[in-house]
């Protein structure tokens, strides 16, 4: 069975850091996320490609357990060019074709249907509810957003979130969406909308849990090697659904394990350009860097 369910990108990346570069690589909120969700559940991915996509990332992503039978194929796939600097927190766009997805409409296959986890990875509002009208029954829906959809979609975007169980975003959208330079009363005031949970993603700084009556504070891990931040916050997400996806357990104790997941594999996501350090991880490496956090929090 396909679970958790995630919608988002998928993309051809060419990114610029001031440790190299790449071009047309496997990119999309869609892909670092399953990915990242692979290592602890069989995610099924919705999105839209073109004729030009590499066959070999389908191939790559069915290897590692990912169901692609709800990507369909258009026209042109969508491109993204962008470059960082030393501060790695920020990228800086030089391009961006929409292609495929600007015509896109999402749809659900049956089989998707019945999954009881769904992650709203960065994409369309109106894409992300129509995901959320289709699924069944789902135990629990994460969504994700950028400034992009605050900035031009912000009534959709929170009526969306209204549907949501969690919210993830990072520390600027909080500040942008609720008007505030306080995390702390842009979290109770998200906390307004959704029904469970609120993360605040802090990029190399962590990331902060919000539930109605307590907060928790992840780790980042200190990195000595960054190549490439790229979707690291979609492989925050992604983790964090598919381990929650694993363990069907939504306690907010567990919740805190599974932001701990999440940030360990957006750290190794960063290591190395695109999804090609997400190909030489595995369980036991990510285990390893957990007990390594749990550490860094004991005092």
């Amino acid at each position: 069975m396909v679970d958790p369910v995630i919608i988002g990108t998928v993309a051809l990346d060419s990114i610029k850091t001031p440790f190299g570069k790449v071009d047309d690589a496997l990119g999309g909120s869609a892909c670092y996320a399953s990915l990242a969700a692979s290592f602890f559940s069989k995610p099924g991915i919705l999105s839209i490609i073109g004729k030009d996509f590499p066959k070999e990332f389908i191939t790559f992503l069915n290897q590692r357990s990912i169901d692609t039978n709800g990507i369909v194929t258009g026209d042109k796939t969508f491109k993204w060019k962008g470059y960082y600097e030393f501060d790695m927190n920020e990228a800086k766009t030089l391009d961006t074709e929409l292609n495929s997805l600007l015509s896109y409409n999402v749809e659900v296959p049956d089989q998707y249907k019945d999954a009881k986890y769904i992650f709203l990875a960065n994409i369309d509002p109106e894409l992300q509810l129509k995901v959320i009208n289709e699924i069944k029954n789902p135990e629990l829906i994460v969504m994700d957003t950028m400034n992009f959809w605050i900035d031009n979609k912000k009534k959709e975007l929170l009526e969306t979130i209204k549907k949501a169980d969690i919210l993830v975003f990072n520390d600027g959208e909080a500040r942008q969406l609720f008007e505030t330079p306080n995390l702390v009363t842009a979290a109770k005031a998200a906390l307004k909308l959704v029904s469970k949970a609120v993360i605040i993603k802090k990029g190399e700084h962590g990331a902060l849990l919000f539930t109605k009556d307590k907060h928790f504070s992840a780790p980042g891990y200190p990195l000595e090697k960054i190549k490439d931040p790229t979707g690291c916050g979609d492989c925050f997400g992604g983790a964090f659904t598919g381990y929650l996806s694993k363990t069907k357990d939504l306690s907010e104790k567990n919740m805190r394990k599974a932001i701990v997941y999440g940030s360990v594999i957006a750290s190794y996501n960063a290591e190395d350009f695109g999804t090609e350090r997400l190909k030489n991880i595995n369980m036991e490496d990510i285990e390893k860097r957990f007990d390594e956090l749990k550490s860094i929090r004991e005092f």
